[in-house]
């Protein structure tokens, strides 16, 4: 370690328990790859997602933000991950997404997707740290590259890798001085829908058919979902035929924009 490494790694440990930990972060790990956004997140089952860092760098507006933290998050990758006990350390959101993810609306939606609205629409690569912090819980610390300065090399992500363990112990420690109280907010983790998809779709559908139509929002093709759920591809049919009849819409994408409609509408 030279003396420049040396003295970034006591900034970051400065920082811990302050409000300076997430740009302390990023100053140390653009020393190792270059990236043009970051942030850090707060994910929890059933509860709300906390931002505890916003390196957006004025690229995301207020308003796409508000969605994206009033629910856009349950359909993010990460969220689903961090949820789901998902292992510590660096993960591509390509490597945590389902099948049919980059075709979906969310991945592609300016309205509830804070990457897509920056200035590099959805031609951008996210990478990011998994820090678990109890059962379905972990904080996400990701760095964000547009493709336009190319995507993320195995070097560099190896480079990234290398300091997971350094970043699981600050962001563990910071979390117990600045966010106790939110570790200990954790409530049941039984059920498989988050409380949030029964409000938004306003309880016009059965239980199987929100737990359908959420796994449809998160990108899931019909061969994924009969997967998850243990049924069969022809009875996701009818679960999604079901679903479009009782909310009175014909696609995918009709049911994306009663969900981003309900979230553009809280605020």
């Amino acid at each position: 370690m030279n003396s420049e490494d040396a003295g970034r790694l006591a900034t970051v440990i400065n920082a811990i328990g302050t409000d300076g930990i997430g740009a302390a972060i990023d100053a140390a790990l653009a020393s190792v790859v270059d990236f043009d956004m970051s942030c850090t997140y707060l994910f929890r089952f059933n509860q709300p997602a906390l931002l505890l860092h916003d390196g957006y760098r004025q690229r995301v507006t207020e308003r796409t933000l508000k969605a994206y933290l009033r629910g856009g998050y349950l359909l993010d990758p990460f969220y689903v991950a961090c949820t789901n006990n998902h292992p510590a350390g660096l993960w591509r959101m390509s490597e945590l997404a389902p099948d049919s993810f980059f075709a979906s609306g969310f991945s592609i939606s300016r309205d509830i997707h804070p990457c897509v609205s920056s200035h590099h629409g959805s031609l951008i690569e996210e990478v990011g740290f998994i820090v678990p912090t109890g059962s379905r819980s972990a904080l996400v610390h990701s760095v964000m590259r547009g493709l336009d300065h190319g995507a993320f090399q195995p070097a560099e992500l190896e480079r990234l890798a290398a300091l997971a363990p350094i970043i699981e112990s600050v962001f563990g420690q910071h979390l117990r001085l600045r966010h106790a109280d939110a570790l200990l907010e954790q409530q049941s983790v039984e059920g498989e829908l988050e409380d949030a998809f029964v409000e938004i779709l306003q309880g016009q559908l059965t239980e199987t058919q929100r737990h359908v139509a959420k796994l449809i929002l998160q990108g899931h093709s019909s061969q994924s979902i009969a997967s998850t759920l243990g049924i069969s591809e022809g009875t996701v049919k009818v679960h999604r035929h079901n679903i479009c009849q009782r909310l009175g819409i014909a696609s995918n994408a009709e049911l994306l924009r009663l969900f981003i409609n309900y979230l553009v509408k809280q605020g």
